[in-house]
């Protein structure tokens, strides 16, 4: 089972966190599931960019971002060519180091 790796991040998860995660979930359903309370504005729609978060370590092994997503991705705060949605990024069977940005677009975070 592949692990992903979330860096520090000061509000969210201020430890990092080294996760256990099944291929074919989300990164953002494994963050919350594990207490990791990444933003989904749109409850994991693709129609924000709440959940942007940047691969740092194994991009390659994910799918192709579309061109929904492309377009969301295109308004985050801090784009990077590592970067995808959670909500869109599927685990395959490669470990993942992930960073979540510090800023998203988002003025008012609720948790859900």
């Amino acid at each position: 089972m592949p692990q992903i790796i979330f860096l520090p991040h000061e509000e969210l998860c201020p430890e990092g966190a080294a996760i256990e995660a099944p291929t074919g979930e989300t990164v953002l359903d494994v963050a919350l599931k594990n207490g990791i309370s990444i933003p989904h504005a749109c409850e994991k729609s693709c129609a924000c960019t709440t959940c942007h978060l940047i691969i740092r370590e194994g991009f390659d092994s994910l799918d192709e971002s579309d061109e929904l997503e492309d377009d969301m991705l295109d308004k985050a705060w801090g784009l990077e060519p590592e970067s995808r949605l959670g909500c869109q990024a599927v685990i395959k069977d490669e470990d993942l180091v992930v960073e979540i940005p510090k800023y998203n677009l988002n003025i008012v975070n609720e948790e859900h």
